[in-house]
């Protein structure tokens, strides 16, 4: 299921996150990371998906 979650990631940071936290405080900097540049919240998303079991 992660691998499913870090595909979503890459074309969707914010929904890969979500899908993992929900409306947590992740979600919304992930958010803000991915409007700054999609590759700081890629990298943020893969970070989330990858640290929470």
């Amino acid at each position: 299921m992660d691998i499913i979650r870090i595909i979503i990631a890459i074309l969707l940071p914010p929904l890969g996150v979500f899908l993992q936290v929900g409306f947590a405080g992740a979600f919304w900097l992930n958010i803000l990371l991915t409007l700054l540049g999609y590759i700081p919240g890629i990298i943020h998303a893969v970070y989330i998906i990858a640290s929470r079991k």
